[in-house]
């Protein structure tokens, strides 16, 4: 071998520092000869399969072989010996030409790549009859980078990738790997020449905590038994639907007998029969992407196309989707755009510089909960999260997202108490961000129609709910968070003044139709030193439980679909702790088997009956009957669609009101479709069953009924 042959390409690979490792490694011709060079450390003796001894470069560890051209395949297989016996073989990966297109390329740096895990990530493939696995991840700014796992000792000299031109993407196939696998990068910066390991940000499984590796995974081989509801689902009018959403933290729901998680397929077997028990339309699951802290419930999430594994591995969680979707259940994920862990492992400073985040900290950094905020000005970041969001739309079959936090992603000033990075009019607003939601929703809406991308937007931000062509942010719903506050905050008073508050139980009614609301009563209303929903309510143990089964008759009666937190069906007396299954032994008791019995049977009339649901985004689906009766602290109201019609009366204070007429709007009689004192929820079961209209004028309607009205209870009345 020719000794000036790539001598400083030599020594930039054998220093871990070439960043096209596949011009000076593998299989090349030259003219008459062909060559293979081979970089082994480590290694005693090397040849190629055919039989041929590698020569080594002296005081090296490259190993070569040179002979008449075409005297070798293309993709010749290279065997080793080690010390203490150890050996190796493998097709050499530095013989493949590049397995990403350029089309890819330059569509992922658009910002418009939608599928970039099919890009990116670990890909098990076949090219040219050899089996293996190809490796792609984004890192720019780096000098090299390596896929590193026990196949190599972890060893960042063994396999290294090529960068592919100025994309910033780096590129391998690796012959010989197996599914299951554990892999990671290990990137060397550009400018300090730091090395780290990174997991792969496209990995679709991850190791269980507290390891960190990627998991290479095959390609998706489950059998959906869902096709009756996917091809339902884009005609889905989940406007006019009922849509009730059961909150779920899967670590924390139910554990088994050693205290462990459930996995997917025994929450598939449990969860599922009781939501379905209990009349809920969905099931909306705590981000169960991969993350590394149990504390942060999901929410610092590193794996945005890598379902946890606490609970079983991917198949496992499609597996429960699909049971979910044969009973007729829909599943939503929470899911974190607007910020992410700096766990060294994951997207912080990726390649050695702020890749993913904002450069910048007043920009780029939350100050209160300690992590970095995506850049959504880079094409590439966008990409990334666009094809997330796709990913779980349309690979697990998810039928909606909830987007955390998007008021942190809409300001730019947001939780900072300091100086913030004004846009380019000056103002607090996050423009890029702005634009990266309504990519968001128009793209999910076109590629996954039917699907709901809910907003958790806690400001007086406009039009949130409301499409982009009209100037909104083009999400199909909003969490009504003002309804859940003035509501909380009303419910705490004492009876005795609760007069003076009926406001913020009105309220709601000025806005209801500016926006698609979700009423919602969420894991953030159980924590914090917040108390439980029943830990809230005031009086003794008898009121407290009348005024939440008070509580969500006034919720599941008022427009607005409805979401309830794990555990708030069983009246849950102290706040929610993650770490132990709920207090299901609660059950024991009456009192909370009632409360139980009344959330089934809320839900259930919400979805039998049209008029509780029918028009809860229109003002025709709503009519007072009584908005101000401050004196007695009662409301009444009417849900209506077409010719169904349910007539809601509520009482907030423990005096029964015997003998109050209320106005309806229709002759007839009336019976009571749902009574939240009645005996069978706990309560005393004082109220009638069935009343007839008279001709007497009352709340401005013609006709009137004569009911007795229970105290901290609801009534339900719907022509009999």
């Amino acid at each position: 071998m020719p000794p000036d042959l790539h001598r400083a390409s030599l020594e930039l690979i054998a220093a871990a520092r070439h960043h096209d490792p596949h011009s000076v490694l593998g299989r090349h011709d030259t003219g008459t000869t062909t060559v293979v060079l081979t970089y082994l450390p480590g290694v005693e003796s090397a040849r190629l399969a055919s039989g041929q001894a590698l020569r080594r470069l002296p005081a090296s560890d490259f190993f070569w072989w040179e002979g008449p051209a075409g005297s070798l395949p293309a993709h010749p297989e290279v065997q080793w010996e080690g010390p203490g016996g150890r050996a190796g073989r493998r097709v050499d990966p530095y013989s493949f030409g590049a397995s990403v297109g350029q089309d890819d390329l330059e569509l992922f740096a658009s910002g418009g790549h939608v599928e970039a895990w099919k890009l990116l990530g670990a890909h098990p493939a076949n090219f040219a009859g050899v089996q293996g696995v190809r490796f792609a991840v984004w890192a720019p700014n780096a000098e090299r980078v390596s896929v590193v796992g026990p196949f190599c000792d972890w060893d960042g000299r063994r396999l290294p990738m090529r960068v592919l031109g100025g994309s910033g993407v780096w590129e391998l196939f690796v012959p010989g790997l197996p599914v299951g696998d554990v892999y990671k990068y290990e990137i060397r910066n550009r400018l300090t020449g730091g090395v780290e390991l990174k997991g792969d940000p496209y990995a679709r499984a991850m190791e269980l905590r507290p390891s960190t590796a990627s998991i290479i995974t095959a390609a998706d081989s489950y059998q959906w038994q869902d096709e009756s509801w996917m091809a339902g689902r884009p005609a889905h009018d989940w406007l006019h639907a009922p849509l009730s959403i059961y909150e779920v933290h899967l670590g924390s729901w139910q554990r088994n007998s050693a205290g462990d998680f459930l996995s997917y397929r025994e929450l598939a077997a449990q969860l599922i029969p009781y939501v379905k028990q209990l009349n809920f339309t969905h099931i909306e699951l705590l981000p169960i992407t991969e993350h590394p802290l149990d504390d942060s419930w999901g929410y610092q999430t590193t794996g945005y196309f890598a379902p946890t594994s606490r609970f079983g591995p991917p198949e496992d969680l499609k597996y429960f989707i699909d049971e979910c979707h044969r009973v007729g259940i829909g599943v939503l994920l929470d899911w974190v755009p607007g910020h992410f862990p700096r766990d060294a492992h994951g997207l912080a400073r990726f390649d050695g510089t702020p890749l993913y985040e904002y450069a910048d900290p007043r920009k780029g950094e939350h100050q209160d909960w300690g992590t970095y905020i995506f850049n959504y000005e880079r094409h590439e970041v966008r990409s990334f999260l666009l094809a997330s969001a796709c990913y779980w739309l349309e690979e697990y079959h998810f039928d909606g997202l909830r987007v955390d936090a998007v008021a942190s992603m809409l300001y730019l000033d947001f939780g900072r108490r300091g100086e913030f990075v004004p846009n380019r009019y000056g103002g607090n607003h996050n423009l890029e961000a702005i634009d990266f939601l309504r990519q968001l929703n128009g793209l999910t809406h076109s590629r996954s129609p039917g699907t709901v991308i809910m907003a958790e937007e806690s400001t007086d931000w406009p039009m949130v709910s409301r499409p982009v062509d009209a100037g909104g942010l083009g999400f199909s719903m909003k969490w009504n968070m003002g309804w859940m506050h003035d509501t909380l905050s009303y419910f705490k008073e004492n009876p005795l003044y609760r007069s003076h508050h009926q406001d913020k139980l009105t309220f709601v009614m000025m806005y209801a139709y500016s926006e698609n609301f979700i009423l919602p009563l969420s894991h953030d209303e159980v924590v914090h030193l917040k108390r439980s929903l029943l830990g809230r309510m005031p009086g003794d143990r008898w009121q407290q439980l009348a005024n939440l089964r008070l509580l969500y008759t006034y919720m599941w009666m008022l427009p607005g679909k409805k979401l309830l937190f794990m555990g708030g069906e069983i009246a849950h007396p102290w706040e929610w702790d993650f770490r132990s299954a709920l207090p299901w032994f609660l059950l024991e008791h009456s009192e909370h088997r009632g409360v139980q019995q009344l959330i089934s049977d809320l839900n259930g009339l919400y979805v039998r009956e049209p008029a509780l649901h029918r028009f809860e985004f229109e003002p025709q689906g709503f009519l007072w009957i009584d908005c101000d009766d401050r004196a007695n602290s009662t409301l009444s109201f009417v849900r209506r669609a077409g010719d169904r019609l349910a007539v809601v009366a509520l009482n907030f204070t423990p005096v029964p009101r015997n003998g109050y007429r209320l106005g309806v709007p229709r002759s007839g009689h009336y019976r009571v479709a749902l009574n939240s004192d009645s005996s069978h929820y706990g309560g005393a079961n004082i109220g009638n069953l069935l009343v007839e209209a008279e001709h007497q004028p009352c709340h401005g309607q013609t006709w009137s009924v004569l009911i007795d009205l229970p105290p901290l209870a609801g009534l339900v009345l719907v022509p009999a």
